[in-house]
C-alpha cells in the first residue's frame, strides 16, 4: 500500500503541472455559434504509445519495484512525442501552399476567358491533395446550381483560415462585378501567398533546431535514468516514498519546461473576417 502512495502523489503533482501551465497560458475568446460536440476517437498511433507504455512501466515495476513507473511510463510515451514533435504547423504551411498552387492555376485558367464557375469547376482535376475535399465540395455545390455566392462562402467556411479567406473574398467580388481583372488579383495574391509561404518554412527551420536539442537532451537523460535505475546505487535515495515524490516533482518540472517550449512555438492564427466563424468585426464584403 505504501508504494502506492507515491505513485498517487506523483501522478497528481504532474497533472496539477500541466493544468497549472495550460491555466495561466492566455488564450483569445471567440464567440462562435453553439455546435454539438462530439467526442474525437483516440487516434490509433496513441493507442499504440499508450499499449507499449503500459507494457513497458509494468516491465519497469517488475524489474526496479518503484510502482510509479506505471503512471510516468505510458505518460512519457504518449506525451514526449506529441511535445517534441513540430505540431500542426508543417500540415498548415502544406496548406497554404496549397491554396497558392490553386489560385495560380484558377487565374490561368480565367486568362483564357471563361467564366468563374466555368473555371472553378477545370481547376478540380489539378487541385493539389491538401485542399482537394474542400475544391470538390465547392464545385458540387456549383454543380447543384448553388449561388456562386453562397458556395464560396461556404468553401471558406470549410477552409476555416484567413488566407482562404481572402481567397474567397476575391472570388466573391469577381463574382458580383463580373469584370476583367480577376485573374490579374489572382495572380498577385497568389505571390502573397507565395512569400508567406517562404517565410513560414524559414521560421520553422528555425525552431526546429531547440526542438532537436530538447529531442537529444531527453532521450540522453532518458536513458541516464534507465540505466541507473536497474544497475546502479546513484538513484537509491529515490526509492524511498519521499524520494519518489520529489523524483517525480523534478521529471514533471522537466515536462512543464518542454510544454512551455511548445507553447511558445505556436504561432497564433490570424483572425478570419468572413463566414460564419468570423471575428465579430464586420464583412468586409
Amino acid at each position: 500500500m505504501t508504494v502506492l502512495v507515491p505513485a498517487l502523489a506523483g501522478a497528481l503533482i504532474v497533472g496539477g503541472l500541466i493544468a497549472l501551465v495550460v491555466g495561466l497560458t492566455p488564450s483569445e475568446t471567440v464567440e462562435r455559434p453553439p455546435r454539438k460536440r462530439r467526442l474525437k476517437p483516440i487516434p490509433r498511433q496513441t493507442q499504440r504509445l499508450l499499449a507499449a507504455g503500459i507494457l513497458c512501466g509494468l516491465g519497469a515495476v517488475m524489474a526496479t519495484g518503484w510502482a510509479m513507473a506505471l503512471v510516468l511510463v505510458p505518460t512519457a510515451f504518449v506525451g514526449l512525442p506529441a511535445l517534441l514533435s513540430s505540431g500542426p504547423a508543417q500540415s498548415r504551411i502544406g496548406r497554404l501552399e496549397a491554396m497558392e498552387e490553386w489560385t495560380r492555376s484558377l487565374s490561368g485558367v480565367l486568362t483564357v476567358g471563361v467564366g468563374l464557375e466555368q473555371a472553378l469547376v477545370a481547376t478540380m482535376r489539378s487541385t493539389p491533395t491538401a485542399i482537394a475535399p474542400e475544391v470538390s465540395r465547392l464545385v458540387a455545390r456549383l454543380r447543384a446550381r448553388w449561388p456562386t455566392e453562397q458556395a464560396l462562402r461556404a468553401f471558406a467556411d470549410e477552409l476555416d483560415d484567413s488566407t482562404g479567406d481572402l481567397v474567397a473574398a476575391n472570388l466573391i467580388l469577381g463574382a458580383r462585378r463580373r469584370g476583367a481583372g480577376l485573374a490579374s488579383v489572382l495572380d498577385g495574391l497568389a505571390e502573397s501567398v507565395a512569400a508567406d509561404v517562404r517565410a513560414r518554412r524559414q521560421i520553422e527551420a528555425d525552431r526546429a533546431k531547440p526542438r532537436a536539442t530538447a529531442r537529444w537532451v531527453t532521450i540522453i537523460s532518458t536513458s541516464v535514468l534507465v540505466v541507473l535505475a536497474v544497475s546502479g546505487t546513484y538513484v537509491e535515495p529515490y526509492r524511498s516514498p519521499l524520494g519518489q515524490v520529489i523524483l517525480v516533482g523534478l521529471l514533471a518540472a522537466y515536462a512543464a519546461t518542454l510544454i512551455w517550449m511548445k507553447r511558445m512555438a505556436i504561432g497564433r492564427d490570424l483572425p478570419r473576417f468572413l463566414g460564419s466563424r468570423a471575428m465579430p468585426a464586420g464583412d468586409p464584403t
